[in-house]
């Protein structure tokens, strides 16, 4: 069953390579959806997929990449739109 859930990541998430990061990350578990920095510094994501990808593309987010420092995660689950047919980067 496909699911999907709407993210708001703050700590050191811009700058760090963490928009590629996400997307790797949902393209590794077929995951779509899309993510983007927004002008408060918080990087927004919302993604779709199977509960078990889902799951694990969302504790890749606590972790992110090295070169940041993910301090908080907001997430709520949403109905899922089934339009998307890929993870993409989304302009600031």
């Amino acid at each position: 069953m496909i699911k999907a859930r709407h993210f708001l990541l703050s700590g050191r998430v811009q700058g760090v390579g963490f928009r590629f990061f996400a997307r790797n990350a949902a393209w590794r578990e077929g995951v779509t959806g899309f993510v983007r920095n927004l002008p408060d510094g918080r990087v927004e994501l919302q993604a779709e997929g199977e509960q078990e990808s889902l799951d694990r593309f969302e504790r890749s987010l606590y972790e992110g990449p090295s070169t940041g420092e993910v301090q908080t995660v907001v997430v709520n689950e949403i109905l899922p739109t089934g339009n998307g047919d890929s993870f993409r980067i989304k302009p600031n």
